[in-house]
């Protein structure tokens, strides 16, 4: 059974189902944001003990990245600005689908590196005790549900832009009032 306001901004979904997706969204990006600007404001943070730490089918590719200062200063570039700006645009919703798959691309990158597995241990420890799941790979399908789902034109500034194949912006059929 579908409640009255099912589908009434065309996505299909009742209002408890839009406002969970929003406020999925909007926690994510806070996430993102926040991740991005603790590491932009701190002078001492690298990269390079996370990926010299690295396991798994590409650790020696992480770990020889670790190795090199050049390709650090590389990596720490683009995390810090890829969480501030993905989080800033899925905080604001704008470009969101770009944002999400960004963004999964990027938590892909952190679980491959350093996977929960029982066969590996760090020497940095983790955030309780994971078995395969953990935060990252939680988050990351958190936002492949949000990309499943059409949350770019339930919230934020995405409505405002007319994306190709928007209903909300295609012009009226001749004859049409």
């Amino acid at each position: 059974m579908m409640h009255s306001d099912a589908g009434t901004d065309g996505s299909g979904l009742n209002k408890c189902q839009r406002w969970a997706l929003i406020g999925l969204q909007i926690l994510i990006g806070w996430h993102f944001f926040y991740e991005g600007l603790a590491k932009l404001l701190n002078p001492y943070w690298s990269s390079a003990g996370y990926l010299g730490e690295a396991e798994w089918w590409l650790g020696g590719f992480f770990r020889d990245l670790a190795a090199s200062p050049s390709a650090i200063a590389v990596i720490d570039f683009l995390n810090i600005w890829g969480l501030t700006l993905i989080g800033l645009a899925l905080f604001l919703g704008l470009l969101t689908r770009p944002a999400l798959i960004a963004g999964m691309v990027l938590l892909l990158l952190y679980y491959v590196a350093a996977p929960p597995f029982p066969a590996y241990s760090y020497p940095m420890p983790a955030e309780g005790s994971y078995l395969v799941v953990n935060k990252v790979l939680i988050e990351f399908m958190a936002m492949g549900v949000l990309f499943a789902f059409p949350t770019h034109r339930l919230f934020g500034l995405d409505r405002l832009i007319p994306w190709p194949g928007s209903t909300k912006h295609q012009a009226k059929p001749e004859g049409a009032a």
